[in-house]
């Protein structure tokens, strides 16, 4: 086997490794790994758990280490794996090698995927009980973020309004911060012990803004009543904002991101055009949405073919070896590479908010095995398009990824 050989089964291993740990859920491997890893998440923070009930912890100690060293096995290799295929993450792409990894290390779910392994690696070197770093132990549990479409989405949201809800909490700091010093003035002669400083009064107030209300601390002046009824009114309306932001973005998120496939939506596609009503309906059971803002890097030159895209809205562009070609609704991109088992080759970017109708290279063959119709429909355009002149061309594109790939360039180890 020769050197650029070497380097090229190097490079498909590297990308299929990154695809199995962030890929697709119609992939088997993908789906064993990320239910075995879900799966070993749970039971580690269990033993976490179950080992902090003494009577528990004297029966099954033995148990609770085995399933600890199995967990950080796993995880550390998860964690090194994950490091040598930051090249392939498409956050990256932009990056060399070196910088990819470095950018993944800083990277919030790595600094997690890191801390959650080293309690253990701590006690080695430094005699530690790991009871003692149980917090660190238990941040495994964020590791589920990883593969919960929901999780993230929320982290996006927080995200994305960070800047709304510092300002919210700067508000509700000086609404508790008001309400005691009221208090304070109102209330230290009566009950000293209580509101005798301003710091003192702060407890009172986060109780009574947060609507906890323990009642170890009351009012008992009519002053001071008066401030606490004020400041009870303001907790409901300070703690409205919070929650209301976070809701609506959520909610425009989920609209953004999952938007509804509908029946006139498949219909206006070209390459759909010609199905009948039931050709159509089969194949809306296997389309996923999805918007994506503008400047998405969609689909990246060497990566794996795994989906086709249709655009429903927006425009992406193809950059193609000397060229940009930019399609538009109706048109599509990614098909060539799935039927003929090659390596995308041209890099598809989001001009604008664009939305996307997907269709995975699984379900792709689903289709075509339970509807021939659809499959040969795909396989004339796909056939037609080599004759096609640049202005009229429709995917990504053409001849493009029917070329013998190119293998990408050697990172900087």
């Amino acid at each position: 086997m020769t050197k650029p050989e070497r380097r090229h089964w190097y490079y498909r291993l590297r990308q299929r490794v990154h695809f199995v740990l962030d890929g697709g859920s119609h992939d088997r491997a993908t789906r064993f790994v990320h239910r075995a890893l879900i799966a070993l998440v749970a039971l580690s923070v269990l033993s976490v758990i179950l080992e902090s009930v003494p009577a528990y912890d004297r029966q099954f100690r033995r148990l609770f280490l085995a399933v600890e060293y199995l967990a950080v096995t796993v995880f550390t290799i998860e964690y090194l794996l994950r490091l040598w295929c930051a090249p392939d993450h498409t956050a990256y792409s932009e990056k060399s090698a070196a910088g990819a990894r470095l950018a993944f290390i800083a990277s919030g779910s790595a600094m997690i995927d890191l801390l959650t392994i080293l309690p253990v690696f701590i006690s080695f070197f430094f005699a530690a009980d790991l009871r003692v770093l149980l917090i660190l132990r238990l941040l495994r549990f964020f590791k589920l973020a990883r593969y919960s479409a929901g999780i993230r989405t929320m982290i996006a949201v927080m995200e994305a309004e960070r800047k709304a809800l510092l300002a919210t909490g700067i508000l509700l700091f000086g609404a508790v911060l008001f309400s005691a010093s009221a208090i304070h003035i109102a209330e230290h002669d009566a009950q000293p012990e209580n509101f005798g400083s301003i710091p003192a009064a702060m407890w009172w107030a986060i109780v009574t803004i947060t609507t906890v209300g323990y009642g170890d601390v009351t009012p008992i002046t009519l002053a001071g009543r008066m401030i606490a009824s004020v400041t009870m009114v303001t907790g409901y309306v300070m703690l409205g904002l919070p929650v209301g932001i976070v809701a609506t973005a959520f909610a425009e998120e989920i609209h953004r991101r999952e938007f509804v496939v509908t029946w006139g939506m498949v219909a206006s596609v070209p390459l759909f055009r010609t199905l009948d009503a039931s050709a159509i309906a089969e194949i809306m059971r296997y389309l996923s949405a999805q918007s994506v803002p503008a400047g998405t890097l969609i689909v990246r030159r060497g990566d794996i073919a795994q989906s086709m895209y249709f655009i429903a809205e927006g425009e992406v562009e193809v950059e193609l070896p000397g060229e940009s070609v930019r399609l538009g609704v109706g048109q599509f991109f990614g098909e060539m590479a799935i039927l003929h088992e090659t390596p995308r080759t041209a890099n598809v970017r989001a001009t604008q908010t664009t939305k996307l109708l997907i269709l995975d290279a699984y379900d792709l063959q689903t289709l075509i095995t339970r509807t021939p119709e659809i499959g040969q429909s795909i396989r004339d355009v796909a056939a037609t398009r080599s004759e096609l002149a640049p202005d009229e061309q429709h995917g990504d594109l053409i001849e493009s990824e029917l070329e013998e790939p190119v293998p990408p360039q050697q990172p900087v180890l």
